[in-house]
């Protein structure tokens, strides 16, 4: 159960950055950051497997030893993810007990969240209108921020739709 340093020719690498805290908006991007973070500490493993168990009356040395190690790596993970978390979040999911309970009510709360913000992406790219008001330029530039929020939220736009929504969106002046 001990989790070894893998080196490369003899070396430790480094660990990565503590990822900045999570204070509920791109909960992807922060749930891949925790994750790498948390492989670089030997201890995403935790919410994949199950922890040990003893059917055995007495128990032998290396089964309390491992069931130990797991509440201590369970109880690391558990809290690198509190401390990840904004205060007003780590107040709220301080009552998980376990890592997987805190992991899945997470995800739960802001993949939902994240769904409703894509769809709210979508309606404001469907329903933009270009002001006369404004320069040409200026509004294929808002138009392609709108594309590129879309991009960034993974929903792929192929370029031929977007040249015809933004000539579409063009004012018949």
């Amino acid at each position: 159960m001990d989790q070894q340093f893998m080196t490369v020719n003899g070396v430790v690498p480094k660990y990565s950055e503590k990822p900045k805290k999570f204070k509920g908006l791109n909960f992807k991007r922060w749930q891949h950051k925790i994750l790498f973070f948390l492989t670089t500490m030997n201890l995403a493993y935790i919410v994949k497997e199950e922890a040990p168990k003893s059917n055995e009356n007495p128990m032998m040395k290396e089964t309390v030893m491992a069931i130990e190690a797991w509440n201590h790596y369970e109880f690391c993970y558990r809290n690198y993810i509190l401390n990840s978390l904004d205060d007003n979040l780590y107040d709220i999911y301080s009552m998980c007990k376990t890592a997987n309970e805190l992991w899945e009510s997470l995800e739960k709360k802001y993949k939902i969240d994240d769904a409703s913000s894509n769809k709210f992406v979508i309606s404001k790219f469907l329903k933009y209108t270009m002001m006369a008001s404004k320069s040409v330029i200026s509004r294929v530039e808002e138009i392609q921020k709108l594309i590129y929020e879309l991009h960034s939220k993974g929903w792929e736009i192929n370029e031929h739709f977007q040249v015809k929504v933004i000539i579409e969106k063009l004012p018949t002046s």
